[in-house]
C-alpha cells in the first residue's frame, strides 16, 4: 500500500501533464492562482517541473479579510522568485454587503481579478476533497442536476478558460508530494472555522463520512461526475428544443406548450445560463412554467430576475435585460 502511494504522488506531475495534453496547445501561456495554500503551490511547483517556466506565471488574490494577507502576499512573493516564475498580486475589495455571503463574495472578487489578469487560461488546485466538499454543499441547498455536478474540471467565464488538473488527486497526496518536494505553505486561519459552511461540512460531516464508509470521497466524485454527464445531457436536449422553437432571440409559444413541464423548465434554465442570468428559485420557475403551459392568448406571464425578465406576448417569450 505504501508503494502504491509513493506511485500515486511520484506520478503527479505526469498526471497532470495527461491532462493539459488535450485541453492546452503547445506554446501556451498559462496562469496559476497561486493562495499560498498547499494545493496550489504544488500545482505551481508540479506545473514548474513540466516546464517551460517562461510560459508559467501566477496570481494571487490579496482580499483583505485575514490579518495574515500581507503574510501570505509575500509567501507566494518569495516562492515565485524561488522558482523564478512572475507573479502579480492582485488587491481586491470585498463586498460585505451583497446579500450572498462572505465566502460568496469572497469568490467573486477573486474570479473578477482573475478575469482581469489571467490572460486566456487560469489552472487552479481544486482537489478531490473540494469536489465531495462542493457537492454535498449544493445538495443540501436543493440544488439541481448543475449543481449536483459540482466542479467542472474545464469552464469557460467569460473570456476566460479555467482547468483544474487536479480535481482527481486526494489532498493526502497533494500533502505527501509537497513534503517529498520540502515546499512549504501557508494555513488560512479561516479554513478551520466550522461555521462557515463549507468547513462544517469538511471538518465535521466527511470526516464522519469517512469513518463509517471508507470510499465515501471518492464515491461522491463518482456521483458528481454521473451528475456532470447527465447536465450535458440536458443541455443538449435544451439544445434540441431551442432550435425547434427559436424565433430569433425569443421562442414561439405555440412550441413552447408542446413539451413537458420538466423539458420546459430544462430549456428556461439552460437559456438563462447562456445569458448569465442567476435562476429563479425553484417554486418560482415551476409557477412561471405552468403559466406560460396554461395561460390563454389574451395574459401576458412575467418572470422579473435581478438581470432582467422573461416576458411572453405576441406570440413569443423574450429575455429582456435591465437598462
Amino acid at each position: 500500500m505504501a508503494a502504491s502511494r509513493n506511485s500515486l504522488r511520484s506520478s503527479l506531475p505526469a498526471r497532470v501533464a495527461a491532462f493539459l495534453a488535450t485541453r492546452t496547445t503547445p506554446g501556451e501561456n498559462v496562469c496559476v492562482g497561486l493562495s499560498g495554500g498547499c494545493d496550489s503551490v504544488v500545482l505551481l511547483h508540479v506545473l514548474a517541473v513540466l516546464g517551460p517556466r517562461e510560459r508559467l506565471r501566477a496570481v494571487h488574490v490579496h482580499h483583505g479579510l485575514s490579518a495574515n494577507a500581507d503574510r501570505w502576499a509575500a509567501f507566494c512573493t518569495d516562492y515565485c522568485r524561488g522558482l523564478g516564475i512572475d507573479l502579480l498580486v492582485e488587491r481586491v475589495e470585498v463586498d460585505r454587503h451583497t446579500g450572498l455571503g462572505l465566502e460568496a463574495a469572497a469568490r467573486e472578487a477573486r474570479y473578477r481579478a482573475f478575469s482581469g489578469s489571467a490572460g486566456g487560461l487560469l489552472l487552479l488546485g481544486h482537489h478531490r476533497g473540494d469536489q465531495a466538499e462542493t457537492l454535498l454543499f449544493n445538495l443540501l441547498r436543493g440544488a439541481g442536476v448543475a449543481g449536483a455536478a459540482g466542479i467542472p474540471a474545464e469552464r469557460r467565464e467569460h473570456r476566460l478558460r479555467i482547468l483544474r488538473p487536479l480535481l482527481d488527486v486526494s489532498r493526502d497526496e497533494i500533502e505527501a508530494y509537497a513534503r517529498d518536494h520540502r515546499l512549504d505553505w501557508v494555513d488560512d486561519e479561516s479554513n478551520c472555522d466550522t461555521a462557515l459552511s463549507r468547513n462544517f461540512l469538511r471538518h465535521r460531516v466527511l470526516t464522519v463520512l469517512a469513518g463509517r464508509f471508507a470510499a465515501a470521497e471518492m464515491n461522491l466524485v463518482r456521483a458528481a461526475g454521473r451528475f456532470a454527464e447527465a447536465d450535458v445531457l440536458l443541455g443538449e436536449l435544451a439544445r434540441i428544443d431551442w432550435q425547434a422553437a427559436a424565433d430569433g432571440d425569443a421562442l414561439k409559444l405555440a412550441k413552447l406548450r408542446e413539451l413537458s413541464a420538466p423539458r420546459l423548465k430544462n430549456l428556461l434554465r439552460f437559456r438563462l445560463r447562456q445569458l448569465g442570468w442567476h435562476a429563479p428559485a425553484a417554486a418560482r420557475l415551476d409557477e412561471f412554467s405552468r403559466q406560460l403551459l396554461t395561460a390563454g392568448a389574451d395574459r401576458h406571464p412575467a418572470l422579473h430576475l435581478a438581470e432582467g425578465s422573461m416576458v411572453a406576448g405576441g406570440g413569443v417569450l423574450r429575455w429582456i435585460a435591465r437598462g
